[in-house]
């Protein structure tokens, strides 16, 4: 059986008389099966419309005879003027009139039925065959499914079952397999005979590949007569997209991760993939992804599957097993600095660690400390201060954070002066004290004191004595201030001594000190006896005449002082310098006899000593040679000087006219 879909039911076959111009009206086709019934809308015109139809006889696949020129077949049904009962079977009907309507309905349509009709008008004056095909079919008809031509998910779409039949007083019933609300119709026009169910809904991407049935309920015991069924091709992205980690064990930094995309439905076929990752990564195959040397902090990876859509997977954390991250030392109070005294708390954090299992270890200055999380100072010292360390390990590794320097704030302490290069030192060499201490914050300002606490004014931490002398000699301290306060230190002693050249000198002056003592007491014994001497000649000069003379003494041109043999280097004094003393004696007779005085003078002799008549003359000379080393004096001319006196020692008085005395002068 052939079926015909709406498009070619409303191809309408209109009979026309080419010489009456007969109209008719009807579907070409009408469908139908064996039990079932039949609905034949029909409409004509006659021509002219000036008479009346006379007769009206629907044949059955009838021929057409030439010898005869009548038409042949089994009659089905018969009507004639004056219109009464039809003397046909009841199951053909004709609810038509004899102008215009030639609707014709046969219940129940038998499977001989099938083939054409023929329905034979005829008038007074004219006559007409008009031939419509049946096709009845042994079985019921199968409802047919008219489908978009593109179904996607989500976009609303409307199926519709349409079934070639339709016939009053035949319950017929449309039903789909799916839950949905449907809307069933019936088209009985000369155009058209169906009856359609039309079900809009939105499939979703689970009706792709399923099955869609229509089915034909008949009016008995709610059978089912007959039904279609189509595969659903509903367009959609790529569903349940997931990526699967192929390594056997659990990921651990730098190991090479195998990851694949996979998805369970996509229409149409999936043509490429993408991943969202960083760092280095190949495509193996489409859909399978390696990653060499995977980080420890690896972001969640995704993959994405497409056709003319992508569609994401869920992101997936790659759980890197490392180390612990970010290993650092924290100070946990106080807050700020910290001043010797305080109660610190350090603690020991990191940011990241697979697993999270882990154990602290604390290290200062390298050395190990102890074990925990942290580590607290009750009351914190300066020889506390130094670099810290915490260590973190867990199964995977052990990582150490960087050093933290811990620093302990304290006012100056442990302060002396130290002395450079020691502190017994030889004047003229140099010196130098150094305050040492330990403070921190650093001193800034230092301040020197001598050992009369006087303060040198001196604020710089070494103190410099170049070149170093003997009154430097002493005990020194210095003071030393910074933020937090300010210490003295305990006195430090310079001892300076003589140098050898100062010591020589020394020993120079005193020797010389001691040859000039003894010199002047040697002088000193001389000039005690010289007085002495004088002293007994003038009291016999007193016992005397009283007679005396003068002499005066002429200088005398010494020969220049180039004649003289120089002195080198110095001379003795008590060697060069004499003082001569000569007597000279005034006889009463003329017996007396000269005689050898003191100083190899010449002395002359009286018969008593009250009466002794003698000339006092003395001479003090000096050298012709300078001080020291052979320095010559600028004038040639006698140095010397000259006193002399005669005394004309008597009891008478002494001549006015002859008393003189003549100095010399001493030049240099």
């Amino acid at each position: 059986m052939h079926l015909l879909g709406p498009s070619l039911l409303l191809l309408e076959y209109l009979a026309f008389s080419d010489s009456s111009k007969w109209r008719f009206e009807h579907p070409h086709t009408l469908y139908s099966w064996d039990g079932a019934c039949v609905w034949i809308p029909c409409h004509y015109a006659i021509p002219g419309r000036k008479d009346d139809l006379e007769n009206l006889t629907l044949y059955s696949n009838y021929e057409y005879d030439d010898t005869t020129k009548n038409f042949n077949g089994h009659i089905l049904y018969e009507k004639t003027k004056p219109w009464g009962n039809p003397h046909t079977p009841e199951r053909v009907q004709f609810p038509g009139d004899q102008r215009s309507n030639c609707t014709i309905r046969i219940n129940p349509v038998l499977e001989q039925d099938n083939g054409w009709l023929g329905l034979r008008l005829i008038t007074k004056t004219d006559k007409w065959m008009e031939k419509i095909d049946l096709n009845v079919s042994k079985t019921p008809l199968s409802p047919h499914i008219q489908l978009p031509p593109e179904i996607q998910e989500s976009q609303e779409v409307t199926l519709t079952c349409l079934l070639n039949f339709s016939c009053p007083g035949y319950q017929i019933q449309l039903q789909w397999s799916l839950e949905e609300p449907a809307v069933t119709s019936t088209s009985l026009t000369t155009k058209t005979v169906f009856t359609q169910s039309k079900l809009t809904f939105q499939p979703q991407w689970t009706h792709h590949g399923k099955n869609l049935t229509c089915q034909l309920w008949g009016p008995k015991a709610k059978q089912i007569l007959s039904e279609e069924t189509v595969l659903l091709d509903v367009k959609h992205a790529p569903k349940e997209v997931t990526m699967v980690i192929q390594n056997p064990t659990r990921i651990q930094e730098g190991d090479t991760v195998t990851l694949s995309c996979n998805y369970s439905s996509s229409n149409p076929r999936v043509t490429r993939y993408e991943w969202n990752l960083q760092g280095s990564w190949k495509e193996q195959s489409p859909g399978v992804l390696i990653i060499q040397k995977v980080a420890w902090d690896a972001r969640p990876i995704a993959c994405a599957a497409c056709n003319q859509w992508c569609s994401w997977a869920p992101s997936v954390n790659l759980d890197v097993q490392h180390a612990p991250k970010d290993v650092r030392v924290q100070q946990i109070s106080p807050p700020s600095e910290i001043h010797s005294g305080h109660r610190v708390l350090l603690g020991c954090n990191f940011s990241s660690s697979r697993p999270r299992d882990v154990r602290f270890f604390w290290k200062k200055n390298g050395i190990f400390l102890k074990e925990g999380k942290e580590l607290s100072f009750d009351s914190i010292s300066p020889e506390d201060a130094g670099n810290y360390n915490c260590l973190i390990n867990n199964s995977v590794g052990q990582t150490m954070s960087e050093a933290r320097r811990l620093q302990v704030l304290y006012a100056p302490r442990m302060l002396r002066v130290a002395i450079s290069p020691k502190d017994q030192v030889v004047e003229g060499k140099k010196a130098v004290l150094t305050c040492e201490s330990d403070a921190n914050p650093p001193i800034f300002q230092y301040t020197w004191f001598d050992w009369n606490n006087q303060n040198l004014h001196h604020y710089d931490q070494m103190l410099r004595l170049d070149p170093v002398k003997i009154q430097h000699s002493g005990a020194y301290w210095c003071e030393a201030t910074n933020q937090l306060g300010r210490v003295q230190s305990p006195p430090s002693t310079l001892t300076v001594y003589y140098s050898p050249e100062t010591i020589g000198r020394r020993v120079a002056v005193g020797v010389g000190f001691c040859l000039a003592t003894l010199l002047l007491a040697f002088w000193g014994v001389k000039l005690q006896r010289s007085w002495k001497r004088i002293r007994s000649q003038q009291g016999l000069q007193e016992s005397s005449s009283g007679q005396s003379f003068f002499v005066r003494k002429q200088k005398v041109r010494r020969a220049p002082l180039s004649e003289y043999p120089h002195s080198l280097g110095c001379y003795n004094p008590v060697m060069e310098e004499a003082i001569s003393y000569a007597t000279l004696r005034f006889p009463f007779s003329e017996t007396d006899t000269p005689r050898t005085g003191d100083a190899g003078t010449l002395e002359t002799e009286g018969p008593s000593p009250n009466r002794d008549d003698t000339v006092t003359y003395s001479v003090l000379q000096m050298c012709q040679a300078g001080d020291y080393e052979n320095v010559l004096p600028d004038s040639p001319e006698d140095e010397g000087i000259h006193y002399s006196e005669l005394v004309h020692l008597g009891l008478g008085k002494r001549p006015l006219a002859q008393e003189a005395v003549e100095y010399v002068t001493l030049k240099h």
